[in-house]
């Protein structure tokens, strides 16, 4: 496959919720798996690894793990669209939906779930004490995440973030035998792409999103 611009790559990475059961060959997966590998952590250190799931054994249990959280939350989702949003607000976000809903009836045939894992003793989470949510930690798993998306779009690979099955931790450390003191940032679904998969994007633009110096002046 032609190498793609980089920038090409991110602005039409999207979340491919709807994949083939299609097996992916071993080198095309070995790519993908290495250029996580590629990612910046703080010291270099590397403090995650990879739970590459194959087989179907366990990746059927972790679906219906995912499957029931899914159900729950698409409620809720559904719940806050505003009845008053614009017809084509509402239809994206129902598309959005019925891809999850997708992903959930069929995350055990999926052919491969990479669920990343972190240790907090090989990190330096300087925002620990601060009055607010932690996120600093997880600087050092999600580059690495976001290598492997970026190589699966570059692959022709469908594939999505997914945290859901963080809900259940505990589960899901027993069936992937995942050792203290290691516990789950993500899992990522990857396949083939039923359909177009990937393409442009819609996200809000930099203006909206950067400032110039201080908070709120325009750039």
């Amino acid at each position: 496959m032609a190498e793609m611009g980089i920038y090409e790559t991110m602005r039409t990475l999207r979340a491919v919720r709807r994949l083939r059961p299609d097996a992916i060959p071993d080198d095309v997966l070995r790519r993908v798996l290495e250029a996580a590998t590629w990612a910046p952590t703080g010291g270099n250190v590397q403090p995650w690894r990879m739970v590459v799931v194959k087989d179907r054994a366990l990746k059927e249990p972790l679906g219906k793990l995912y499957n029931e959280r899914w159900i729950a939350y698409s409620k809720q989702y559904r719940g806050a669209i505003p009845a008053s949003a614009p017809a084509e607000v509402r239809a994206r976000a129902e598309r959005t939906l019925a891809a999850g809903d997708y992903l959930g009836a069929h995350f055990g045939e999926t052919p491969v779930v990479a669920v990343f894992c972190f240790n907090p003793k090989n990190m330096a989470i300087t925002d620990a004490k601060q009055d607010r949510v932690s996120v600093v930690g997880g600087g050092s798993v999600y580059t690495a995440v976001e290598n492997l998306l970026l190589a699966c779009r570059a692959e022709g690979l469908g594939c999505v973030l997914t945290t859901l099955l963080c809900e259940c931790e505990p589960e899901v450390r027993k069936l992937l035998s995942i050792p203290d003191p290691w516990y789950t940032a993500a899992a990522i679904p990857i396949g083939y792409p039923v359909g177009r998969g990937h393409g442009p994007l819609i996200r809000r633009p930099v203006e909206q999103l950067a400032y110039l110096d201080t908070w709120g002046k325009q750039i």
